[in-house]
């Protein structure tokens, strides 16, 4: 897998009084973008080419990146009209071959996750899927993600499961295109297309990882990224 489509699209409107004139994904951490952290982490696991996914402020994104970055291709899909998180991985899976599987990354999470354990949970499950999860305690603001005792995911939203979605998804870009979708409104990932995806039979895989997770989507844990992203601070990935 060498590709990789980060959903760096989105409004930020939480994150907007600490970042007010930024696309989300450009807030700065430890002195340089947050998506700047999430592209060097993922190119240090062996990804070359990223598909950026991006709509509001799209500018100040590719601007910054280019089209080569820290010896990686950059290309991008561009939403003139937001059609919500399905809708921008749709634009953007156009760009992909059907031969080979993909990475999908929330541009708003960053998440230690090693690449190789999760190919290896999604093929052994031949999975057309493959969520990283993390384990969490606070039902209130993450819904879990039920999982079997095999690594096969049954429910997207169970209140009681101890693990959620952390945002890195490795999938094959012929199981998205197998199905339909109406795009003429916008599609949620989390709502419409993974919902849909799992009622029609597709295979649904999950790896708990214990590395850190940090989602900038609120301001107070904007302000911790820094903690965990600062050069010099080690991160480590356990898997189970």
């Amino acid at each position: 897998m060498t590709t990789a489509i980060v959903l760096a699209g989105g409004l930020g409107t939480r994150l907007r009084s600490a970042v007010p004139d930024l696309p989300k994904p450009m807030a700065p951490v430890a002195g340089k973008p947050f998506l700047e952290h999430q592209i060097d982490f993922w190119i240090g696991q062996g990804v070359r080419h990223f598909i950026l996914s991006v709509g509001y402020k799209h500018e100040a994104i590719s601007s910054h990146f280019g089209t080569r970055f820290h010896g990686a291709t950059i290309d991008y899909a561009v939403e003139h009209t937001p059609k919500g998180t399905g809708g921008a991985l749709l634009l953007a899976a156009a760009q992909l071959p059907d031969d080979a599987p993909a990475l999908l990354l929330n541009g708003d999470t960053w998440f230690d996750v090693r690449l190789e354990d999760l190919a290896a949970r999604a093929r052994r499950h031949d999975a057309d899927w493959c969520f990283a999860l993390f384990r969490h305690d606070d039902p209130a603001r993450y819904m879990g993600v039920a999982l079997g005792r095999e690594g096969r995911i049954s429910a997207l939203k169970s209140p009681t499961a101890p693990q959620a979605n952390g945002g890195v998804y490795w999938f094959r870009p012929q199981a998205l295109r197998r199905v339909a979708f109406d795009t003429t409104a916008p599609l949620s990932l989390e709502n419409d297309v993974f919902p849909r995806l799992l009622s029609l039979g597709q295979r649904f895989a999950g790896l708990v990882c214990g590395g850190a997770f940090i989602d900038i989507g609120v301001p107070a844990d904007y302000h911790r990224a820094a903690s965990v992203l600062a050069p010099g601070v080690e991160t480590h990935v356990l898997a189970g």
